[in-house]
């Protein structure tokens, strides 16, 4: 597949993300004032870090940022890795899917002795679903692969994108951990019998989300998962930033079908995700803060693309 200049500018400085410091964004105008008031008021005070992430402040992941506590979130979710970048462990009759595999030196020291801690068998993953082909996401996928027989399932247009990066031949070649070309992620196809991918392209080329069922004490929620994000607006160009938007805006339309009412992110920067944590271990009981309700979820996607729009006034 070949990529039109803009994306290939994008991906190259996407994959510098966790290395680089944020550049500042530009000065704002009258229109991007006024859409940040749009994501305030949309944002209610759900999601106030949000607006604050995406609107004014956006920063990347890094591969030294703190590793979190492992977690278990619902009755058949786990979260284990750092508190930027998380791999996030589901139970199934069929065995554990991860989403992601996170950086590849944290297999072992991190990912593995995180499920050990939470009484989950590495031996029993069956399926990784990677969001995207970034190697914060893909890192850990080789080991699992080869160790435990793991099936790995990218799109294929990342799966591509990984293969054949932007530069190769000019000195640069694919990464060294690189999975096995395996399984391959289509819009509407399910893997095993909960995990719906829907494509959101933008931050690279074949980026996915899901839609998944869990169970917070015996009940049924739908958790959603928009795996593409990108953390850094003010690196995209405009052609991509709009893509972006028109991705976020198909799968908000995919949660309301499929009435998600749990929030949940691989990159959770923006949406208080380690108060959460505290607060769920600190009241068991209680309701779950993860669990938004419907129209909760379609704002917090709401808040993405006004915050996205602002970065296109600028």
């Amino acid at each position: 597949m070949t990529l039109p200049r803009y994306a290939i500018v994008l991906i190259v400085t996407w994959g510098l993300q966790a290395q680089a410091p944020p550049p500042p964004l530009k000065p704002e105008t009258a229109e991007s004032k006024a859409l940040i008031a749009k994501a305030s008021k949309t944002a209610g005070k759900l999601w106030v870090p949000e607006v604050h992430f995406f609107c004014e402040a956006p920063r990347a992941n890094g591969a030294n940022d703190p590793v979190i506590e492992p977690s278990k979130i619902f009755d058949n979710v786990y979260a284990i890795g750092r508190n930027s970048t998380v791999v996030y462990a589901i139970t199934t009759p069929e065995g554990i899917t991860l989403i992601d595999a996170g950086y590849p030196n944290d297999v072992e020291p991190v990912l593995l002795d995180g499920m050990k801690k939470l009484g989950l068998d590495p031996a029993r993953i069956k399926n990784i679903l990677v969001t995207h082909g970034h190697a914060d996401h893909f890192g850990g996928a080789a080991y699992l692969q080869q160790h435990y027989g793991a099936k790995v399932y990218i799109s294929a247009e990342d799966w591509n994108f990984m293969e054949n990066p932007p530069g190769a031949g000019k000195g640069k070649g694919p990464a060294t951990n690189l999975p096995k070309h395996d399984q391959v992620l289509v819009e509407g196809q399910m893997v095993g019998e909960n995990f719906r991918p829907v494509a959101v392209p933008g931050h690279t080329p074949g980026a996915m989300g899901f839609l998944f069922p869990v169970k917070d004490r015996g009940k049924t929620h739908m958790a959603a998962l928009f795996g593409g994000t990108i953390l850094l607006p003010q690196n995209a160009m405009p052609a991509v930033l709009k893509q972006y938007i028109a991705s976020v805006t198909h799968f908000k339309e995919e949660a309301k079908n499929y009435k998600v009412d749990v929030e949940l992110q691989n990159h959770p920067l923006m949406d208080n995700f380690e108060a959460r944590l505290a607060q769920h271990k600190q009241q068991p009981d209680g309701g779950n803060p993860f669990v938004v309700g419907q129209s909760g979820y379609l704002k917090f996607l709401d808040v993405i693309t006004d915050c996205m729009n602002a970065q296109l006034a600028r």
